[in-house]
């Protein structure tokens, strides 16, 4: 079973480095805050079938901070961003 534990964390890795390329090319701010969430979620799930495989309790210790950086992440991310829009208002239009 730890194999089969071992493979599905190698398989989730791989899958988050892809998410390496969508921080390094991403369009906007908001994609590259995504693909650093997804690199959070992955390292937390393979961090966890890593120390499941191996019966290793201080991995689960490492994975719970890694979800409370990934959270301050994201927390920090909207604080900064800014707060809306400004709509171009032209002339009124005529609804008839």
């Amino acid at each position: 079973m730890s194999e089969f534990l071992l493979a599905a964390a190698g398989f989730i890795l791989a899958m988050v480095a892809l998410g390496l390329i969508r921080i390094l090319r991403g369009p906007g701010d908001a994609d590259r805050m995504m693909a650093a969430q997804l690199l959070g979620t992955g390292g937390i799930a393979a961090l966890l079938l890593v120390a499941t495989a191996t019966d290793a309790g201080s991995i689960i210790d490492v994975a719970l901070v890694l979800s409370l950086v990934a959270a301050f992440a994201t927390a920090a991310f909207v604080a900064s961003a800014p707060r809306g829009r400004q709509r171009d208002e032209g002339p009124p239009t005529d609804p008839s």
